[in-house]
């Protein structure tokens, strides 16, 4: 690392990324540190569309808030949406406070369902089946009331959630089987142990 107040050699080349420093104009071959800085990539393609690899069976349906004369409605769910395959038979809220992290939770038979109703959340999905053509990928989405979208997650998928908005947040979830109390389907991988740290490849 050069000294703080030594001139960079002006020779040497610099790179963002995949691009080079010098291809944006004479300027920018010309700024300290210029070549430590990551050129961002964007989640979208130029239809909105994400650009990540969805992982096998996961689902994701973008809504849209409508605004009226009285504040705004989002639909969260609809019968005649491929997303809805499996009839509703228990919906429940969760609160998830700002900072806070949830996971790593995974489903044997049951399918997440997962709506922000408020608060902006970041979703991880980590695909650890063995025999899954997305083995090992990772799927993250960041939704919000105003970015709202109905999630849907498989069994056998790692998923967990961080609050990176400074509310409280609030989730529903509308699983395809009603919870058991005595026999509850939920497996879960404290997001701060070590085996989590070497099972899911994510750390927020």
């Amino acid at each position: 690392m050069l000294p703080r107040n030594s001139p960079p050699d002006p020779k040497r080349p610099l790179t963002i990324g995949n691009m080079r420093a010098s291809d944006e104009g004479p300027s920018t071959a010309r700024v300290d540190g210029i070549d430590y800085m990551d050129a961002k990539q964007s989640a979208v393609d130029e239809r909105g569309d994400l650009r990540h690899r969805p992982i096998d069976g996961l689902q994701f349906r973008p809504t849209r808030p409508v605004p009226h004369d009285d504040g705004v409605l989002a639909e969260i769910a609809r019968a005649d949406w491929p997303e809805i395959d499996a009839p509703i038979v228990h919906v429940h809220v969760t609160t998830t406070l700002p900072g806070r992290v949830r996971g790593w939770g995974m489903h044997l038979r049951s399918t997440d369902r997962l709506f922000v109703v408020k608060g902006l959340v970041s979703i991880v999905v980590y695909d650890g089946r063995r025999d899954s053509a997305t083995y090992g990928s990772v799927n993250e989405f960041k939704v919000s009331e105003r970015n709202p979208g109905l999630l849907v997650i498989p069994p056998m998928l790692f998923h967990g959630w961080k609050v990176i908005g400074t509310d409280e947040a609030f989730i529903t979830n509308m699983p395809t089987l009603m919870y058991q109390y005595d026999e509850p389907d939920a497996l879960d991988l404290p997001y701060e142990s070590e085996q989590a740290k070497s099972v899911v490849p994510w750390r927020w």
